[in-house]
């Protein structure tokens, strides 16, 4: 599929949508998509190759030999934070997610801003999987087929695909996102096994406290990790079109945060076995992980690579699926324009969301990436989307307590109050790590453009206010059932 062909069947049939009348007409279809769906989603959303394979080197060279331990911390840290999304999931479900918990216990004036606040920093975020599909797309090309197909084709391509695919449908892109993270599990785990069965010595050194070079050093690593999960969040997003989303939800958080802990540390141990627990060594390729493989046999390098584009193809449907659906519950709600939150009439989709979503983020990849390598592009524009994001989840942490407190639910002490406060130390270290002083250039520039979006939101939010005093009652209005 060429990118106007693409383009032009993209077009069309997003133009096929019903624009709502009132906030109560644009519905998505309810009970279309099982608990394993939107575990399947969210699996693929968290892509743990793409988080893996460059995040390994330095979370290493930080954290030393006990790499691992930062892993399960960091799972520990995702699962605290992940109870505040399940609380609220089972009181509220939402295609709003955070923005809808946000209303229910901050009020709805903080959950416009929020609003705005998390839409551009996952349309920012979204960006990094965009650029990286064309610059993985053409490694693996240039690699194996010696051709040079540029990266900038490959992204439009991929994203256009992407696109298309999730308009036709949320059970048919589900099901591709599925089988995508499927195969990526499997050959991440045949590489895995392989390393391991290669090495010449195993040892559980890794697991072992004393391993960590410092206590520093775990610091530095820690929001590294943390971030390698993002994405956990992925199924709060698709409740409208879920049965049973008061459990579901939970229990793909939970299953999520589980399984990704367990691959992450497997793949840290192997890693780290396959270069003889030497930080050093497994520190210097770029990839650590590819380049391992490829000491054993060649076959497992290919399929080491393989994993690395079902990842980013699985990710690219996961999080736009997931993160476009919120700009769809905003727009129904008046929070932007109403012809934002369209449903398709016969695939029952927010085709408008879904295709301003995508296309705002490949002009977002093109105009400041276009002369970049994607790869330096990734890095530097993840970090950009993460902070608006992980500020978000700080809040919301804040809100299940407050609306424990105005008597929103009938508060357990521990659930909803002790382990979200937890769940703002777990993600406010990570976040301080990315916004403290002293970053290197551009990164030392992100904290400004993130404040400076905090106060877009909050003006933003006090101008429609002005404008429509009665905004506040459908904010977060719309739920699941």
């Amino acid at each position: 599929m060429d990118d106007q062909s693409s383009a032009m069947t993209t077009v069309a049939v997003a133009s096929q949508v019903r624009a709502p009348q009132g906030a109560d007409t644009a519905r998505l279809r309810r009970g279309v998509l099982g608990t394993f769906d939107v575990l399947s989603s969210t699996l693929a959303n968290i892509a743990p190759a793409l988080g893996f394979y460059f995040s390994f080197a330095a979370i290493a060279t930080f954290a030393g030999v006990g790499s691992p331990l930062v892993i399960i911390a960091a799972a520990v840290a995702i699962a605290l934070v992940g109870n505040t999304l399940a609380q609220f999931a089972r009181y509220r479900p939402s295609a709003g997610s955070f923005v809808t918990f946000i209303a229910a216990g901050l009020g709805p004036y903080t959950a416009l801003a929020a609003a705005l606040v998390l839409v551009i920093g996952y349309i920012v975020a979204f960006g990094a999987i965009v650029g990286i599909a064309g610059g993985w797309g053409h490694l693996v090309i240039q690699k194996y087929l010696h051709a040079d197909i540029p990266w900038q084709v490959l992204s439009a391509v991929a994203t256009l695909a992407t696109l298309w695919l999730m308009i036709r449908g949320v059970s048919l892109s589900t099901r591709w996102a599925a089988a995508f993270f499927g195969m990526e599990l499997l050959l991440l785990l045949v590489v895995s096994i392989g390393l391991l069965i290669d090495a010449s010595h195993i040892s559980l050194r890794p697991f072992d406290p004393s391993s960590l070079a410092s206590l520093k050093g775990f610091g530095l690593a820690f929001p590294l990790a943390v971030y390698m999960f993002v994405g956990w969040e992925n199924s709060a997003a698709m409740s409208e079109e879920t049965r049973d989303p008061r459990r579901s939800v939970a229990r793909a958080v939970f299953t999520s945060t589980l399984l990704m802990g367990i691959a992450y540390t497997l793949l840290t141990f192997a890693t780290l076995v396959s270069f003889g627990d030497s930080v050093k060594a497994a520190t210097t390729p770029a990839v650590p992980f590819v380049t391992a493989a490829q000491s054993v046999l060649g076959v497992f390098a290919f399929l080491a690579y393989l994993a690395g584009v079902t990842s980013i193809l699985g990710c690219l449907i996961g999080a736009a699926n997931s993160q476009a659906r919120i700009l769809f519950n905003i727009a129904r709600e008046g929070m932007v324009p109403r012809w934002i939150g369209a449903v398709h009439e016969r695939h029952g989709t927010p085709a408008r969301s879904l295709s301003i979503y995508c296309l705002l983020t490949l002009a977002i990849v093109y105009v400041f990436g276009w002369s970049t390598n994607p790869f330096t592009f990734f890095a530097e524009i993840a970090t950009l989307g993460t902070i608006p994001i992980s500020f978000i989840y700080l809040v919301t942490n804040l809100a299940l307590p407050a609306y424990s407190i105005r008597g929103g639910l009938r508060a357990n002490p521990l659930t909803h109050i002790v382990l979200p406060i937890l769940g703002v130390l777990a993600i406010g270290y990570p976040l301080y790590e990315l916004v403290k002083p002293g970053q290197p250039s551009p990164y030392n520039e992100y904290p400004w453009i993130s404040l400076a979006l905090v106060v877009f939101g909050l003006v933003y939010a006090a101008v429609l206010y002005r404008r429509n005093p009665r905004l506040g009652e459908s904010i977060g209005s719309i739920m699941a059932e």
